[in-house]
């Protein structure tokens, strides 16, 4: 099956997940988490790129961000994959095999609620994964993390936050809500209003993710 395209528009909101090959741990200890932390913030300086949200569990991560130009998503997130491959040889010299599945997975994000979806998604991770009883006390986080690490990492929001955020993101999502999250997650297909991801999938090459999954049913020939 032939890749999709590797959608890297500018001014566009994306949602970045990957994981270890499989499901391998990606993030042992406190000071693998750290580094990794210290290799985003690095490669923010590096890109021209806004980082709304992250969350980091043991087996994989996730990153809400915006590029400024095109080009600029790719550049950010190879950099940021290749040094982190490269330090984890140094640091886990015995580790065997990739330490990630593949490339990242990448699907633009629509503003408004979808936005605000996809971060309680993503920051409510270690309270669904049984992690920690509060999201916000997972240190690996936007919501959890220290103000250094927000300061130097995070920028603002491109909508208005909603109050009394931390108990907002320890209510779960509607059933839709997180089945929409989830499918574009599978698929790398853009989360958003129906019309805004057909337009949005048209544009960054990625029609093929709005198709169901398999091959398509054999048209039966009538007998005449």
């Amino acid at each position: 099956m032939p890749r999709t395209a590797r959608a890297a528009k500018g001014g566009v909101i994306y949602h970045i997940s990957n994981r270890g090959n499989g499901r391998r741990v990606v993030f042992r200890k406190r000071k693998d988490y750290e580094m990794f932390l210290e290799i985003l913030m690095a490669g923010r300086e590096r890109a021209s790129i806004k980082v709304f949200g992250f969350c980091l569990m043991p087996t994989h991560w996730h990153l809400v961000v915006r590029p400024r130009g095109d080009g600029d998503l790719s550049a950010y997130l190879s950099w940021i994959t290749n040094t982190h491959v490269k330090r984890c040889r140094v640091r886990h010299p015995h580790a065997k095999g990739s330490l990630y599945q593949g490339r990242y997975k990448s699907f633009p994000v629509q503003g408004g609620r979808h936005f605000i979806n996809l971060l309680r998604y993503i920051e409510s991770n270690p309270l669904r994964a049984g992690l920690k009883k509060r999201a916000e006390n997972w240190p690996w986080s936007s919501l959890g993390c220290d103000k250094k690490v927000a300061s130097a990492l995070l920028d603002t929001w491109p909508v208005d936050r909603p109050k009394h955020w931390r108990k907002v993101v320890s209510q779960p999502l509607s059933r839709a809500d997180r089945d929409a999250v989830v499918a574009s997650l599978k698929r790398s297909r853009p989360l958003g209003e129906d019309l805004w991801v057909r337009m949005t999938a048209k544009k960054t090459g990625k029609e093929q993710t709005l198709h169901p999954i398999g091959r398509p049913p054999k048209q039966i020939k009538k007998v005449r």
